[in-house]
């Protein structure tokens, strides 16, 4: 990209499933993950819960140099079904190296957001870096809280030392005593409720039913339902998430999602969690866990805003918290401040929230 045209004569024009190569060709140039049309059409077009909305800047001469997308999911503020709405989640705003810090993206959200409006969403959330959470807070969005990656290390091997000494050098060290409280951890999860753990080649249609009876404990949750979880684990284009149900007996308690190592990678991740009760809560991380050791982690990442149930089922369970510094931003943009789930938002201590509800199709 050589030419430099002004910047007003970049136009904002919505994007279809016809534009998905285009899209991909600008990710692929803006971010370290590579993803295809055809992931791409997964992520925008094939969701339950319905087709996100995108946009992108484009001239005649040069093409896309920066995209947006926000993506739909079906929420319910405290179990009240009568207040069950769609909200937004943004991701994939996407700008070509050549094309940064020229004001392209204010356009991007204001078009997004005027959408969302349209279409009857009473909020949409965000959680972006630190590097561009300030872009989107100038633009009138509101910082609500931060989530966290934590650490739960399987075994001291030189993976983890490596992996822990990102978070400082005396955190290398400390690999080995940090191995011994996960194990200690492990043998205190195995101690609660006895669960049978099966891998799922599609969720059972009684996992809508334990999400409704789940729901009324947070202020804002995404609704579980097989339809959608299918799409979201056992569809995904990476096929690199594994799903295992949990039973007592041929009653189903729960599941949990991980996402195996990639090769040469010694991380895991611990992706979603949904149970009838805390202890089989601790039965899906223990399966987890397992799971994830089996298929070679080290270590195994979850993350979780700060001060919510999930932080704190992590802390118990054995996890390590990271270094202060290292957090996302929670961000919220209202188009109906009296709705429920708008007020929720404001909340996200409250919010049922795992790796499963972000964005990005898989983790690191």
């Amino acid at each position: 990209m050589t030419d430099s045209p002004s910047t007003n004569e970049f136009v904002v024009v919505p994007c279809g499933p016809a534009d998905r190569e285009a899209q991909a060709r600008l990710f692929n140039a803006t971010f370290k993950k590579a993803v295809d049309a055809r992931g791409l059409a997964w992520r925008y077009d094939e969701n339950p819960h319905g087709p996100a909305i995108s946009f992108a800047q484009t001239h005649a001469a040069v093409g896309l140099v920066s995209g947006y997308a926000c993506s739909p999911r079906r929420a319910v503020p405290a179990g009240d079904e009568s207040h069950a709405a769609l909200v937004g989640e943004t991701g994939d705003v996407m700008t070509h190296p050549s094309w940064r810090k020229r004001g392209l993206f204010s356009a991007l959200d204001r078009a997004a957001m005027a959408e969302s409006r349209r279409l009857g969403w009473p909020v949409v959330f965000g959680l972006p870096n630190r590097r561009s959470a300030h872009i989107f807070l100038e633009l009138g969005w509101q910082r609500v809280g931060t989530l966290r990656a934590w650490t739960f290390v399987l075994r001291a091997d030189a993976a983890a030392r490596t992996e822990r000494a990102k978070e400082g050098r005396i955190r290398g060290w400390l690999t080995p005593l940090a191995a011994r409280a996960g194990r200690s951890a492990r043998t205190k999860l195995a101690a609660g409720k006895p669960l049978l753990a099966r891998p799922l080649s599609a969720f059972p249609r009684a996992v809508e039913s334990l999400s409704r009876a789940v729901e009324p404990r947070f202020a804002l949750m995404v609704r579980r339902d097989a339809a959608y979880l299918d799409w979201r684990f056992l569809r995904s284009p990476s096929g690199l998430h594994r799903s295992f149900g949990l039973y007592a007996q041929d009653e189903f308690e729960g599941y949990v999602v991980v996402q195996v190592p990639r090769p040469g990678s010694p991380i895991g991740y611990l992706v979603d969690v949904l149970a009838r009760d805390d202890e089989s809560v601790d039965a899906a991380i223990l399966t987890g866990l397992a799971a994830l050791e089996s298929a070679g982690a080290s270590v195994v990442q979850a993350t979780a805003m700060d001060g919510s149930w999930w932080s704190t089922r992590l802390s118990g369970s054995g996890f390590q918290a990271p270094r202060p510094e290292n957090y996302l931003t929670a961000i919220v943009h209202v188009h109906d401040r009296g709705h429920p789930l708008a007020l929720a938002a404001l909340s996200p201590k409250r919010w049922y929230l795992t790796d499963g509800d972000r964005d990005d199709e898989t983790m690191g």
